[in-house]
């Protein structure tokens, strides 16, 4: 709950990018401070999140909903042991729904990351 101490991590690939931090970096001031906003609340919130702030989307894949300046942004993330909260991927949602391929992207970042770890 919101008293518990909830970890914010980022993926990092083999060679040291951290896509969902490159992706934040593109987007203008307004949308980063609102994207601040909502990764604190998710960290205070944790596995109580609830629409609108995020959205199961599979598996142990979720998305961090945020629009701005009439655009939709997603981050995707999971739950990790050690109360850690991953982000693995972002995008700007174009469709109504959340393309495929984006979330393929994402488990493979998610499975990338868990075998980094050893596993859950």
């Amino acid at each position: 709950m919101a008293d518990e101490q909830w970890a914010i991590e980022f993926y990092t690939d083999e060679q040291g990018n951290s896509p969902v931090r490159e992706f934040l970096k593109t987007l203008d001031k307004k949308t980063k401070a609102r994207f601040n906003w909502s990764i604190e609340e998710l960290r205070i919130r944790n596995i109580t999140a609830r629409e609108p702030l995020v959205k199961h989307l599979e598996g142990k894949i979720w998305e961090l909903r945020r629009a701005s300046s009439g655009n939709i942004y997603r981050l995707l993330y999971f739950f990790f042991v050690g109360k850690r909260i991953v982000f693995v991927h972002g995008l700007q949602k174009k469709t109504q729904k959340t393309p495929r391929k984006e979330i393929e992207t994402a488990i493979a970042r998610m499975e990338a990351y868990i075998e980094g770890e050893g596993g859950e």
